[in-house]
């Protein structure tokens, strides 16, 4: 994450932003540079200069006026190459200790001088011919079924070499594939075998915990992950889950190991201990706390019982009373009852009408739907009209009511809502104009029906509803249908 992607949000690497060392990989914090030096006294010409990926060389300042993060040209055995000034002054010397170098080391070249615009364009393009360099080697390695992996390519500033960067687990002849390289990209091929943490540093990711690689920001030296690194913190043994982007065990595994090792000395020496006490009670060691020096134990022969929690004081206590005879008391403390949580309810501050509002009126239209359609669907057909059956048979015989002999007893009006008669009142007058009752024209209305026979006079059609929602509605024609 350097600048260039928004890494530094404080102001970029000249102002001091970069806190975390986004900028540059494997950067060192020079805590010496606002001291002032002594009178009479020379800075260390020693400068600290870094390439792409991780690789970092050391060259000698001839007093050159160049400060960190300036971009040089340094002398080769055979050229010249492109670098940034990493670091420089009195702490160096610290990084040559690192590296096994002195100060007056013949190995240490030289900076030539400060690198122009035509130099930082040259870098770019050779920067611009890497990746298509690697998927062309890449193809030739297939060819020639070689069991490695290229990935990654580096040109020297000069375009003089190119670097070839590749893992293998096993050792790859490939001098056809360098004679296959040098004939088409017309550089001397260098290859360079690199392990997997080596290839995730240069590369660069990020990791499970959601920042960059230690590998590729300050990581220098590799130390030996082994798996019972996991097994000392109490952490599931899930390849998956302990693999970093190399596919090795990640290296964070070693951070804190030291810290658990030293927290383990007063836990018991055993995993599998036994505490007896009173009343032919058993439990056992089935789970251990270290950050807070905590030890569980489970009843023996109880399948769903309940875990007794233990300090790391009591618990070898009573284990040493075990092994003197002693069985002691069990004491077990009150479960501590939890609050029940009291749920608020909405209250409509703002005026806003509730979120289910649509949702209930769905359910409520969906209900009487449905129970029309049930209504509908549970309407049965008057067979007894049809078979000629009388229904009135069919029904319970009701007992008659005992007629009241009470001469003072007042007229029962059958109608509850009927008004009680005035015996003042006349009659009403016939109309004289009014129409007679029409008798009924067919006889054959007044014949008494045969069993198994259907009037055909009579109108046996059923009823529908005329609200719009009733489904049994006939499909009438419409006023444009053409007859037949």
């Amino acid at each position: 994450m350097g600048c260039s992607s928004g890494g530094c949000s404080t102001g970029g690497c000249s102002s001091g932003g970069c806190s975390t060392g986004g900028c540059n990989k494997l950067n060192t914090y020079d805590w010496l540079s606002d001291l002032v030096m002594p009178p009479h006294t020379k800075p260390f010409d020693v400068v600290e200069v870094s390439f792409k990926g991780t690789r970092k060389e050391y060259f000698r300042n001839n007093n050159l006026d160049i400060t960190n993060g300036d971009f040089v040209i340094v002398e080769l055995e055979n050229g010249y190459d492109f670098g940034k000034v990493n670091l420089k002054g009195e702490l160096v010397k610290l990084q040559l200790k690192k590296v096994g170098l002195t100060p007056e080391s013949t190995h240490i070249r030289k900076i030539i001088r400060r690198a122009n615009d035509t130099d930082i364009a040259k870098h770019k393009e050779n920067k611009e011919l890497e990746i298509p360099t690697m998927f062309k080697a890449r193809t030739h390695a297939l060819e020639l079924g070689l069991n490695m992996k290229l990935s990654d390519v580096e040109y020297q500033g000069d375009k003089r070499k190119a670097i070839f960067y590749y893992t293998a687990e096993d050792r790859v002849d490939f001098r056809e594939l360098i004679k296959k390289l040098a004939d088409e990209f017309k550089v001397r091929v260098e290859m360079k075998q690199i392990g997997y943490r080596q290839e995730a540093g240069r590369l660069g990711a990020i990791g499970s915990c959601g920042r960059e690689l230690c590998c590729s920001t300050w990581l220098t030296d590799f130390k030996m992950v082994h798996i019972n690194a996991a097994r000392y913190q109490n952490l599931s043994i899930n390849q998956l889950k302990l693999s970093g982007q190399c596919g090795k065990l990640k290296c964070c595994l070693n951070f804190e190991l030291d810290v658990y090792q030293e927290s383990l000395k007063d836990f018991p020496e055993k995993d599998n201990n036994i505490i007896e006490f009173a009343g032919d009670l058993r439990y056992k060691q089935v789970k251990i706390d270290i950050l807070k020096r905590m030890l569980f134990f489970a009843p023996m022969g109880e399948a769903n019982g309940d875990w007794l929690e233990l300090s790391v004081e009591i618990a070898k206590e009573y284990i040493n009373q075990n092994r003197d005879g002693i069985k002691p008391e069990l004491v077990i403390k009150p479960k501590v009852e939890l609050k029940k949580v009291i749920e608020l309810d909405f209250k409509n501050d703002m005026g806003m009408d509730s979120l289910t509002r649509l949702d209930d009126n769905k359910k409520r239209n969906n209900t009487n739907t449905n129970n029309k359609n049930n209504r509908n669907k549970n309407i049965k057909p008057n067979t007894n009209a049809v078979q000629g059956n009388n229904p009135i048979q069919n029904r319970q015989p009701q007992t008659t009511r005992p007629v009241n002999t009470n001469p003072n007893a007042k007229p029962v009006n059958n109608n509850p809502n009927a008004k009680p008669a005035n015996p003042n009142q006349q009659p009403r007058p016939v109309n004289p104009n009014q129409r007679p009752p029409q008798a009924n024209v067919n006889a054959n209305e007044n014949k008494p029906l045969e069993n198994n026979t259907v009037n055909p006079n009579q109108n046996n059609k059923p009823k529908f509803n005329k609200n719009r929602n009733n489904r049994n509605k006939p499909n009438l024609p419409k006023p444009d249908d053409k007859k037949e």
